[in-house]
């Protein structure tokens, strides 16, 4: 049996479903999720309540990407810490359900935010929900995996080599025009990583305001949402990703908050975040942040420039924002240099 990227066969998941979930009741539809760009997401309503599937997509895959069963195991393994993870339900590892792997979790009712200025908050709420933020990245950090069960979820050690290796093939394996740029940014951090520090942690690899679900009536999150990137690996990498938004424009594919007026706003900046980040974690300061935030780039770039791929093989969960994010390769690469250019100088 095969199903579409943007469809379910909702007969035969419901049945299976039904055996695998107490409670579930009768699957009454599957709506597609408009938003995310890797893992195609399904609003699950059946006559007990609300389910949300995410599921591999159909089609020619990157090798370890999208993987929706590291996804499950490290919220499931979250469940009873400090961190906001939905409840997890089922995985399903058999590709003939529906014809992909998937796991089934609570669906939420909360807000989501996409744009990381929070344009339909007040001054001091957005400066809650930057704490909220901030404060859940730290619980994630000080996680012992050890503890929840995911000592073995990625090698400890030369994460940055690694994830250098790894991420410049899956560039390579996409790359649909050369970007020079991108040439130099990769050369420049393989030759520039720091000394390991011995810092192991869990990390979620895509940690930003959009991932995250926020309780509707207050600053409070309810739970970070897409961990297929997590890993056990270097802390900083997913606060220079975070801190990326304060870098990039607020208008066009990113919606940052690089060219706007942050005081005005209740935002932090970003030396303030990352001193909240190293009080909460009992650390005197971030050396090498150049390095990490030119990483956070690169990794960024490698992963659009997959999305692009996709998106113009057909594969992509939603093509026409796949193809935009994608032709902003070249200005991540671009942003890169600036910064290595501007810690040089």
């Amino acid at each position: 049996m095969t199903t579409s990227i943007a469809s379910l066969d909702t007969d035969s998941l419901g049945a299976y479903l039904a055996g695998q979930i107490p409670g579930f009741g009768l699957l009454q539809k599957a709506e597609k999720f408009a938003g995310g760009q890797s893992n195609p997401t399904f609003l699950l309503t059946t006559d007990t309540g609300r389910y949300v599937l995410r599921r591999k997509p159909p089609g020619q895959l990157l090798k370890s990407a999208h993987a929706v069963d590291r996804e499950y195991r490290v919220m499931k393994a979250l469940a009873d810490t400090p961190v906001p993870v939905p409840r997890m339900h089922h995985l399903c590892e058999d590709e003939s359900v529906i014809g992909s792997v998937f796991f089934v979790m609570d669906y939420l009712e909360g807000r989501i935010f996409w744009e990381a200025l929070l344009p339909d908050c007040d001054r001091g709420e957005r400066v809650a929900l930057y704490d909220a933020m901030n404060a859940a990245l730290a619980a994630l950090h000080d996680v012992d995996p050890g503890q929840v069960g995911l000592s073995d979820f990625g090698r400890p050690g030369s994460y940055y080599e690694r994830q250098i290796g790894r991420w410049g093939q899956q560039y390579r394996a996409s790359e649909t025009a050369t970007i020079p740029d991108m040439d130099a940014l990769i050369a420049w951090l393989e030759t520039n990583q720091p000394a390991d520090d011995g810092m192991v942690s869990l990390v979620h690899g895509d940690f930003r305001h959009d991932n995250m679900i926020f309780d509707p009536n207050a600053p409070r999150i309810l739970a970070i949402l897409d961990w297929e990137l997590s890993t056990l690996g270097h802390p900083y990498a997913d606060l220079a990703y975070q801190c990326m938004q304060w870098r990039l424009p607020s208008k066009g594919a990113f919606r940052g908050m690089g060219d706007a007026d942050r005081a005005a706003l209740g935002l932090p900046t970003e030396a303030e975040y990352v001193a909240q980040y190293c009080a909460r974690r009992g650390i005197d300061g971030i050396p090498d942040w150049s390095f990490y935030i030119a990483f956070a780039f690169f990794r960024l770039a490698a992963i659009l420039q997959g999305v692009y791929k996709r998106a113009l093989d057909g594969n992509a969960s939603n093509p026409e924002r796949g193809i935009r994010m994608g032709e902003t390769v070249p200005l991540l690469a671009q942003m890169a240099m600036a910064e290595i250019a501007g810690e040089a100088s």
